[in-house]
């Protein structure tokens, strides 16, 4: 084991510690071990049973379990252009209270879209003026920007994401099978990962047609019109592709265990794929779209409960990779619609869908947690090649983390909601987990239910090459 005096400068005595974090639950993908851990210029420097040496400040966290900062690798803070829908400030801020210390913002819902490095970098300096927590940019692949994907590279796109059906913003057409096993070509030999929604349009137009031809808009008639068909279709391309070109690809917010197969598949023929699912995939079904209306809409769909269930098995299993919110916001009138077809598809939820995630598994704690601490951290940095600073509490990475307190059931409230509109489908659920802490860098940024100063804002990340 290393000691915190490897990081101390020269001198004839070692460096004060900055921070102890003393007598938590520490998660690892590995299992859960009772340790303290020592903290110096933003790093993880000491990891042992007991650290006695004296530190500048110590944070008690007896009680609780200590989880790697979440890498929130999904969600559209919406800024520049639409932080009306939520903003990089509010969206940060909510991320935090729920333990996040890291986001991937999409290239998409912000106006203009960021499309070429001009646009990356416009987005970079409000994110480094605006965010509480550390942050990487995704690029967009579309028809027209071919010629862009070097720039974007350059620029440190986290990866270059893709719609395979229609995305709702005009400013962001879908791709077709050519344009993405052409930029799927050129991403390989950019070393980029390639994102897709996968959701087939042309099955997607012809179920809504039905629909629609029958004078259905309810909340059934969305979800018939998008069964999972629409999204096994659109992964075969996808996997299809990915082996052809070389491409690494990731397929987003999977909604069903027949998808991760067709993942789990690939993979046995040496395709560079991984798989995301969300919380909401997880936590909520189909009859909940029923009840909840317009607020659980998205896509794809939330699905059967028996479909929820099998992403369990799934993600226990180890064939789910990363587990990202696809935090969606948008005005709340932009919802307010009995025509399900009408209104915005996007679940807002970066704050308690992780938290709720602690709740399902703390009767599991020791088995379950250390699989969260997989797919929510150490999976999502090294995905993305940022396992050098981030996604495991340990010696050498940014001191990124939160602590979780485990309890009597709470219910979740409107007024607890750090986002710019405070409706989710989770409030009104139950939760017997709370995020209590949450620190970026051996700062704290959220403590008992405030937001905390930070020294320096979010700083920006990208990819090791």
């Amino acid at each position: 084991m290393k000691s915190f005096t490897a990081f101390a400068k020269k001198s004839s005595e070692p460096e004060r510690l900055e921070l102890v974090v003393r007598g938590g639950k520490l998660v690892t993908p590995d299992g859960i071990v009772r340790a303290d851990f020592g903290v110096m210029r933003g790093k993880i420097v000491e990891v042992a049973p007991k650290i006695t040496d004296d530190a500048d400040a110590t944070l008690d966290a007896r009680g609780s379990h200590v989880f790697p900062g979440i890498v929130d690798a999904h969600v559209h803070f919406n800024e520049p252009g639409r932080a009306d829908w939520e903003g990089l400030a509010t969206g940060s801020a909510a991320l935090a209270a729920g333990g996040g210390t890291c986001y991937f913002d999409m290239p998409l819902n912000s106006e203009p879209p960021v499309l070429d490095a001009a646009r990356l970098r416009e987005k970079r300096a409000l994110a480094e003026e605006k965010s509480c927590v550390d942050f990487a940019l995704w690029g967009g692949l579309v028809p027209g920007n071919l010629d862009k994907l070097a720039g974007l590279r350059d620029a440190g796109a986290i990866g270059l994401k893709a719609f395979m059906c229609n995305s709702g913003i005009d400013s962001f057409p879908r791709v077709d099978e050519a344009s993405l096993r052409e930029g799927m070509k050129r991403a390989a030999k950019l070393g980029l990962l390639v994102a897709v929604h996968a959701e087939d349009e042309a099955l997607a137009a012809k179920f809504t047609a039905e629909q629609k031809a029958k004078g259905r808009t309810n909340a059934r008639a969305w979800l018939d019109s998008r069964p999972v068909e629409v999204e096994l279709a659109a992964i075969r391309t996808a996997l299809e592709l990915a082996g052809e070109t070389g491409c690494a690809l990731h397929i987003v917010h999977v909604s069903s265990p027949e998808g991760i197969a067709l993942v789990t598949a690939a993979r046995d023929q040496r395709v560079d794929v991984t798989a995301e699912t969300c919380p909401h995939y997880l936590l909520l079904n189909d009859k909940d779209v029923v009840r909840l209306g317009p607020i659980a809409k998205c896509a794809p769909p939330l699905r059967d409960e028996k479909r929820r269930l099998g992403l369990w098995t799934e993600l226990r299993a180890g064939r789910i990779h990363t587990v990202g919110s696809d935090h969606s916001p948008s005005r709340p009138e932009m919802k307010d619609s009995a025509n399900m077809f009408a209104v915005w598809g996007g679940i807002a939820g970066c704050q308690h869908g992780f938290e709720l995630l602690f709740s399902e598994c703390a009767k599991s704690a020791e088995k379950d947690l250390p699989v969260l601490a997989a797919v929510l951290a150490r999976n999502v940095a090294r995905r993305f090649r940022l396992d050098a600073r981030k996604g495991e509490l340990a010696e050498g990475r940014d001191a990124d983390f939160s602590l979780v307190k485990f309890g009597p059931e709470r219910e979740i409230a409107a007024d607890d909601l750090w986002t710019r509109h405070r409706i989710s489908a989770y409030v009104g659920r139950t939760s017997r987990a709370r995020v209590t802490h949450t620190y970026v860098r051996g700062c704290a940024v959220y403590a008992d239910g405030r937001l905390t100063n930070l020294p320096s804002p979010g700083q920006f990340l990208a990819p090791h090459r």
